[in-house]
């Protein structure tokens, strides 16, 4: 067995899950074992973005002692996008 967490948050709460999984398990494994896409249903499976400490990888990622798999949130605004019109505007 290998000791993850499993995090997620949004604009009103954050949720860290502890687990045991065992050795070989995927990241997309983990999240569905942690019980958040229950707790949080605006999360798609179908269309999650996680990462491992900060770094994007694959759902399909063997988990690793230790590993704080997040999952990410999409983006409501391109970066590239709001700074190209602040400078559009002057700002």
């Amino acid at each position: 067995m290998v000791e993850i967490e499993v995090a997620y948050a949004d604009p009103e709460q954050q949720a860290i899950v502890p687990l045991a999984m065992p050795e070989g398990s995927s990241v997309e494994t983990a999240i569905q074992a942690s019980g958040l896409l229950t707790r949080f249903p605006e999360i798609a499976l179908s269309e999650l973005n996680a990462g491992v400490f900060g770094v994007v990888c694959k759902l399909d990622q063997t988990v690793k002692e230790g590993d704080r798999i997040e999952i990410y949130r999409p983006l409501l605004h391109d970066p590239k996008e709001a700074r190209r019109q602040r400078v559009l505007k002057g700002g």
